[in-house]
């Protein structure tokens, strides 16, 4: 006997129930990538809702319209990813909390000063059961010590996340050339393996690996080697004195990861999350961009009025990471362990100039940084 049409609708409307709602909270230049990607795929997927929610923080165009607006008309994000459709099942709303609702899945992606904010307005919003991964770099700086983005959203929304980082210059993602990414759980492999369904494409080959805080150390860290990268080609110190600062840039990323967390493991740092976005962020980034334009203009003109000039309103995260990395650094005597992130630090706030990133030689660490030693812990 055939179904009736009330017994058709009650089943439709039983399946979708169990649909998985994802939403991307961010829609910056990244933000709308992941949307891009997540919306492809959660059409394929059954075990997910079609649509694909990504909050938005209201904006006023030049011509006077809602950035919300006209990223729902023209299906494209006209201010932070212009010309690139981002998919017929992306819902555009600049109402946090409306946009959050319901979500089973959470997908953090905006400039890490803000995330402390942003939940704290989430807490009491959300599933119970939702998952959440972080696309974030960057790390809050605490009196008790560094708190991890993963962490600080775990903390704060009591829910688990994920991170994924790696090699990831978001318009070469948005217009589909070749890349990797890194998801990075801590005892759920199942749930990183639906993370990595819901972005893999034939063009953006995402694997999983059991190690949160080196992922997310990895893609913290960079960002201050890229910004030391950038002086190199803004002084025009040439290839040679390049890759030495990111050879180095990278030891001081290992040694730091795990003087902060013993569990982080070496092998993460041969993943796409490591050395690979170390160097494209290093060869092309926007960290590396503005860096440069701060070398070539002899340290005379602010990141601050830079980044305005140059970014259109995206953000900088190289300069505050690396701020952060030094209150660290001080907190704990380390500043002698690591003279490059030192020297990025105080070219970048003006105490010394951009030339002096390749004097970090004459400050030779007393320890072998990729020892990692326990003792300063």
């Amino acid at each position: 006997m055939a179904p009736t049409a009330s017994e058709t609708k009650f089943s439709h409307d039983d399946e979708q129930l169990h649909k998985s709602k994802v939403t991307v909270v961010g829609s910056g230049n990244w933000g709308s990538v992941a949307a891009k990607l997540i919306a492809s795929n959660t059409l394929k997927l059954s075990s997910f809702h079609d649509e694909v929610r990504m909050w938005v923080f209201e904006e006023i165009l030049p011509t006077g319209e809602k950035l919300s607006e006209v990223i729902n008309r023209n299906n494209e994000n006209v201010k932070y990813l212009p010309g690139i459709k981002l998919g017929k099942n992306v819902v555009a709303d600049p109402d946090l909390e409306n946009a959050v609702k319901d979500a089973a899945m959470l997908v953090f992606v905006t400039p890490h000063q803000f995330m402390e904010g942003i939940c704290k307005r989430l807490v009491g919003k959300i599933r119970v059961d939702a998952e959440a991964i972080s696309l974030i770099k960057g790390m809050e700086v605490k009196m008790e010590g560094p708190c991890m983005i993963s962490t600080l959203i775990t903390d704060l929304l009591g829910i688990n996340c994920c991170v994924l980082m790696g090699a990831n210059i978001a318009n070469e993602i948005a217009v589909e050339k070749f890349s990797e990414a890194t998801v990075g759980y801590r005892e759920n492999r199942d749930i990183a393996e639906r993370w990595v369904r819901l972005f893999r494409t034939p063009y953006f080959m995402v694997s999983a690996v059991q190690d949160v805080e080196g992922v997310e150390l990895c893609g913290t860290l960079k960002n201050i080697v890229a910004i030391a990268a950038g002086f190199v080609d803004g002084l025009e110190m040439g290839n040679n004195t390049k890759a030495a600062v990111m050879r180095i840039g990278l030891r001081e990323m290992k040694a730091f990861s795990k003087l902060l967390f013993s569990s982080v493991r070496d092998s993460t740092f041969f993943e796409s999350c490591g050395v690979a976005d170390l160097i494209t962020t290093c060869l092309g980034g926007r960290n590396r961009k503005v860096a440069d334009a701060f070398a070539r203009n002899g340290g005379k003109r602010s990141f601050d009025e830079l980044e305005a000039e140059m970014l259109q309103g995206q953000k900088l995260q190289g300069v505050s990471t690396a701020r952060e990395v030094y209150e660290v650094l001080s907190h704990r005597g380390w500043l002698e362990l690591f003279p490059l992130f030192t020297a990025v630090h105080e070219i970048s706030s003006g105490r010394l100039p951009p030339s002096a990133i390749v004097e970090y030689s004459e400050h030779t660490p007393r320890l072998n940084l990729l020892e990692g030693s326990a003792q300063f812990c």
